[in-house]
């Protein structure tokens, strides 16, 4: 028998009509008219194509089908009961399966290293981070959010700014000895350069320098191109070139001495990290805490 929402809506009211003895009480408890409650009950009848409840003007009894009907579903309209009050429950109580699709590089210099942190806070809560170069269908794959650089996706995704980064020019100490250290924008192109393809947008990012209002596009001929913003800080640590890369994913190798910021009065491109949900509705508490989580990180790496 198909599902519809009257079939549960006429149970509802034959357990109230059943618990309550008589139809005007259970219309009483339901807000509803004691025509309207016996017309639901019809409706019921009709539907399951039995009669249900024997009725006179003094008594209300179940028949011996609406006794099985009724000590059939009862047990289910509690299952159904208890699994809203669990879901109540995930609203204000960080626990259950947290499944985050996000993007590899935010995943690889921010969330590693943190994510422990996270769980010790919230022992009740199991992590999924799984990450992909395309946010998708979050509904159909199972994620409750995505992380993801760059502007939103159209469509009914709902979008968090959560921070914008710079997008910083470095290169390797030995590779700026060797070659020299570009002055001015359109000094890069004579420069190996370190290109990156956005596989999930099938193209190669366009290399731009902004100062204030200024745009300053530059071609750009590299000689290494990769898809892995992890293989391209290693390939620039290692002197193959000059890449543009977030500040985001830098700061410990500029600290350290890896890698060192160019052309720093050209560098006032923002590239935006946004939280995305299927829904901006009922968000649960392990989403928010999560969310909250990665913003707190952010700050306390001065991204924020």
């Amino acid at each position: 028998m198909p599902y519809d929402g009257r079939l549960l809506s006429g149970v509802t009211v034959l357990m109230a009509v059943v618990e309550a003895g008589s139809m005007s009480r259970a219309a009483e408890a339901l807000g509803l008219s004691s025509s309207g409650v016996g017309r639901a009950v019809a409706r019921l009848e009709a539907r399951v194509g039995v009669r249900l409840l024997e009725r006179t003007t003094r008594t209300l009894t179940l028949t011996d089908e609406g006794r099985r009907f009724h000590d059939e579903v009862g047990p289910h309209l509690d299952g159904i009961a208890q699994a809203a009050q669990t879901a109540a429950g995930s609203a204000g109580a960080v626990r259950g399966r947290l499944r985050v699709n996000v993007d590899p590089f935010f995943s690889r210099v921010v969330l590693a290293g943190q994510v422990a942190t996270f769980l010790s806070r919230h022992p009740e809560v199991r992590v999924e981070l799984v990450m992909r170069d395309a946010v998708g269908d979050l509904v159909a794959d199972g994620f409750d959010l995505a992380l993801r650089f760059g502007d939103p996706p159209v469509g009914s995704l709902v979008a968090r700014k959560l921070v914008e980064t710079r997008v910083l020019t470095v290169a390797a100490p030995g590779y700026l000895a060797t070659r020299g250290v570009p002055r001015r924008p359109d000094e890069v192109g004579e420069h190996d350069c370190i290109g990156f393809y956005d596989a999930a947008n099938a193209r190669a990012f366009d290399w731009e320098f902004r100062r204030g209002a200024e745009v300053v596009a530059v071609e750009v001929r590299p000689r290494l191109v990769v898809s892995d913003v992890g293989a391209m800080l290693g390939a620039c640590e290692a002197g193959a070139g000059i890449a543009q890369i977030l500040r985001l994913g830098t700061r410990g190798s500029i600290d350290a001495g890896r890698l060192t910021p160019v052309l720093t009065d050209w560098s006032d491109e923002l590239f935006p990290l946004y939280a995305l949900f299927p829904s901006r509705h009922h968000r649960a508490a392990k989403v928010r805490a999560f969310v909250d989580f990665c913003v707190e990180v952010l700050n306390e790496r001065g991204e924020a």
